[in-house]
């Protein structure tokens, strides 16, 4: 028997800055030497490589790379002038259409870092020409940036799936209404802001010929996500076989349509891709091979019987699981956040009676907004690095945002109809 004491050799390598990837390497390696049982260490090796080497992952770097093709090829000009023409004449119109931008940027890219490196470094110095304070465009940025792996494609949602065996599918059509009502929230929210600080408009409502004009231009982009998920849902392709399409739709949009990507942007593109996609696919080896040993060591049972010593009411327990993730995402990112507490936290709330598609989502999105938040929140450097402006005052300044994130923490959490209705209607749960 391992014993579950290792955990806590996680914890201590996390603490004094170690890698997570390592640290989840190590971790188990230590649990081995301290139950003297070193004749298992070398199927560490083994379990990580098997932990990769699985075809439904290949979708993590598909999707990275059409993100970098419709980044690099000048896609997020044509979907900042569609949002511009929709809601640019609003009070705070560069504000909503930051927002709208990355609506519609989360079903291309699936990444919130994405998001706020592309529509930052174009709509940051924009907003700060018109008058509003960098502080604040930086702020809306990085509020709305959270959006980008709520919305499909999600590149933390194949990781779920792929880690607790959740449909892909079910994930993603799951996501959609949580994310549009997040870009309502912080819609809502910038329209309050933007009347007390008498933010600027446009000086006109497009007319429905410039909106038509703006529409084509951003139409075939657009197309992106009703291609992944129209061919997952119509049986046409996989998960993975959907992310292989987007990258070729992808490279024939910018190539041969647009003619905005050359061959001279290839080498730099494709380096980003494998780089992103080492880090992410070495952390799901490590955390394979983590969950493995937690699981022999009977954490899960250890830690159920504790939570059900406290309470078994499923609502205060949701309660309390969302104060934990929203703990552990000040400090973790969202990928290994999940691949460290999913094969934990899942089997607990599924014996609680929650449907595991309605915890996924609840898990992906709480995460999420953690990418925004003090103090490790990675959305939150590249926002002050596009911006200039410190981490703490941006922080400070998207208060107000942080309020519709929790909000829809509880929405979602408590009203499960939110998240799993759109999987229902297509057939994805009973």
């Amino acid at each position: 028997m391992v014993p579950a004491s290792f955990i806590w050799v996680l914890f201590i390598l996390i603490a004094v800055g170690v890698p997570i990837v390592f640290a989840l390497g190590v971790a188990p390696m230590a649990a081995f030497i301290m139950a003297d049982k070193e004749v298992f260490l070398k199927l560490i090796a083994q379990r990580l490589y098997t932990g990769i080497n699985q075809f439904p992952l290949l979708a993590i770097p598909l999707f990275i790379l059409a993100g970098e093709i419709m980044n690099v090829g000048g896609i997020t000009t044509r979907l900042v002038g569609f949002a511009n023409a929709l809601v640019g004449h609003f009070r705070g119109g560069l504000a909503h259409v930051n927002i709208v931008s990355s609506i519609f940027f989360a079903g291309l890219s699936g990444s919130a870092v994405a998001d706020t490196s592309a529509l930052g470094s174009m709509l940051i110095p924009a907003m700060e020409k018109q008058g509003y304070s960098r502080r604040f465009a930086a702020a809306v940025t990085a509020a709305s940036s959270v959006i980008g792996p709520i919305i499909p494609p999600s590149i933390i949602m194949v990781i779920y799936a792929y880690i607790m065996q959740v449909s892909v599918a079910g994930l993603f059509l799951g996501g959609i209404v949580p994310g549009v009502l997040t870009g309502a929230g912080l819609m809502a929210v910038t329209a309050v802001i933007a009347r007390r600080r008498n933010y600027p408009k446009a000086n006109r409502r497009a007319t429905v010929v410039e909106v038509g004009r703006a529409g084509f231009d951003a139409a075939l982009p657009l197309l992106t996500p009703v291609i992944i998920l129209g061919g997952i849902l119509s049986g046409i392709f996989t998960p993975t076989e959907a992310a292989g399409a987007a990258v070729v739709y992808a490279l024939l949009l910018s190539t041969f349509v647009m003619r905005t990507l050359t061959f001279q942007h290839f080498s730099k593109l494709l380096l980003r891709t494998a780089v992103a996609s080492s880090i992410i696919l070495l952390a799901v080896g490590t955390a394979n091979v983590f969950g493995w040993v937690a699981t022999i060591s009977g954490i899960p049972t250890k830690l159920t019987g504790f939570v059900f010593s406290i309470t078994d009411d499923p609502l205060l327990l949701l309660l309390m699981v969302n104060i934990l993730l929203l703990i552990i995402g000040m400090f973790l990112d969202a990928g290994p956040a999940i691949l460290i507490l999913g094969p934990i936290l899942a089997p607990l709330m599924q014996q609680l009676g929650i449907e595991p598609l309605h915890f996924a989502i609840i898990m992906c999105v709480n995460l999420t907004i953690g990418l925004a938040t003090p103090p490790m929140g990675l959305i939150l450097f590249v926002a002050s690095t596009v911006s200039r402006e410190r981490v703490e005052h941006i922080a400070r300044e998207m208060l107000p945002y942080y309020c519709v994130h929790l909000a829809i923490i509880l929405l979602i959490t408590y009203v499960p109809a939110l998240s799993l209705s759109v999987p229902r209607w297509l057939g994805y749960l009973q």
